[in-house]
């Protein structure tokens, strides 16, 4: 052999090395200091002992609420918590309401009894921000169980738990609305300025009660309501009560259905189908792993997404512009329909993607993005710090534009 053939087949041979290892699927990535600081989080902070428990008065910042820690917590279990949101809540004083005593007791877990009033009513974005932060206050103490978070209400309050839902739903597992009505919150009377989407409450399942003889919210004022929502895709469990009043005489029948509902809907802290609708995207435009960044119509729209919003050609709540977004997703592609949304991120958890493989992400049949992502400690640690969540944890932040 001559030296120049030796040299072309050296070159060939490097070439031929180069196309493989152009061809070959990258090798695994491994981040030491991100895995180490993921399984930290997941593990989540030791709980102590020495903490107070029975009834408790509690505030934080403006708002006061009852604390109801079972006299047997061990911090080694995780605790199920139920917020009860109050009737009356257009009086004028704010007050704590009773002595603390825990009203439809159930089953052995954290009650959180706060306080609304007219100045801060149930269907105030006030009292939706003072429920995350005195859930935050609690979690930070006690052993919660993230994903067996409820909130519950009886009349005002039962009409203030459609409203969480429609806000806020990512800290919970279900709502419990018992003698309320969601159409309360269209009255002029309660000057809601807040926009409120049906659509919203497809994402947590309802359990619901209403009384036949209810002067105020009776079955037949209300099941029209609950028919149109179940139809449209709202999971739900209804319990009317045709001999009841604006009461929760029904209670004893039904405590351990409550409880059995409660128990067997816990929360999918990430979900893989999710819908959220915005019309501003200052609060609460977040669901769980989405985040609506900004608002407005691109040409690529989806015209026929089913609306809750609308019945009998009229909208329920007339809110002017909104966005809304429709998620699905299957292994590591998200399917996304979209309506007057210009950019969302998507936050992307080790324990749902794959990151050594490409994140595809479809939008409105379009490929708006199909690469890797890089895990980020940065990301983890800032929204760990935010969410204070262990079984919510996000490595990376995809932004997409439609």
């Amino acid at each position: 052999m001559t030296r120049t053939d030796m040299v072309r087949q050296i070159v060939a041979v490097l070439i031929l090395a180069a196309a493989l290892q152009a061809t070959a699927p990258p090798a695994p990535r491994h981040d030491a200091a991100f895995d180490e600081a993921y399984a930290q989080l997941k593990q989540g902070r030791a709980y102590s002992n020495d903490v107070k428990k029975g009834t408790l008065k509690r505030r934080r910042g403006m708002f006061n609420y009852w604390l109801v820690v079972p006299d047997t917590y061990d911090p080694a279990r995780k605790y199920q918590v139920r917020f009860q949101l109050h009737g009356g809540v257009m009086r004028p004083e704010s007050s704590l309401r009773g002595d603390g005593t825990v009203r439809l007791a159930g089953a052995e877990q954290i009650y959180i009894s706060p306080a609304g009033w007219s100045e801060a009513p149930w269907w105030s974005d006030q009292q939706v921000g003072s429920l995350r932060a005195i859930l935050e206050d609690v979690k930070r103490e006690y052993n919660v169980d993230e994903n067996r978070v409820v909130v519950s209400g009886v009349s005002d309050g039962g009409t203030g738990a459609y409203y969480v839902a429609m806000r806020d739903t990512t800290p919970y597992a279900s709502f419990l609305p018992l003698n309320g009505y969601v159409l309360v919150l269209r009255s002029p009377e309660i000057q809601l300025t807040s926009s409120l989407f049906l659509n919203n409450l497809r994402n947590k399942p309802l359990y619901v009660v209403n009384g036949g003889k209810d002067p105020l919210y009776p079955i037949d004022l209300v099941q029209p309501s609950l028919v149109h929502m179940h139809a449209g895709g709202v999971p739900m469990v209804y319990r009317p009560q045709p001999e009841a009043g604006h009461d929760t005489s029904w209670w004893p029948a039904l405590k351990d259905d409550f409880e059995n509902f409660v128990r067997t809907h816990p929360r999918a802290p990430l979900p893989d189908t999710l819908t959220w609708e915005v019309a501003e995207t200052r609060t609460w435009n977040r669901a769980h792993w989405l985040i609506v960044d900004r608002l407005g119509a691109t040409p690529g729209d989806a015209k026929d997404l089913e609306d809750l919003n609308r019945s009998g050609g009229a909208e329920v709540f007339p809110n002017g512009r909104s966005g809304r977004i429709d998620l699905a997703r299957a292994g590591n592609t998200v399917t996304a329909r979209t309506r007057g949304i210009k950019e969302f991120t998507l936050l992307l958890s080790p324990d749902q993607f794959d990151f050594d493989k490409n994140v595809k992400v479809v939008v409105n049949g379009r490929v708006a993005f199909d690469g890797r992502v890089e895990k980020s400690l940065d990301t983890l640690k800032k929204w760990a710090a935010r969410d204070n969540d262990r079984t919510m944890l996000f490595g990376a932040e995809l932004k997409i534009t439609p």
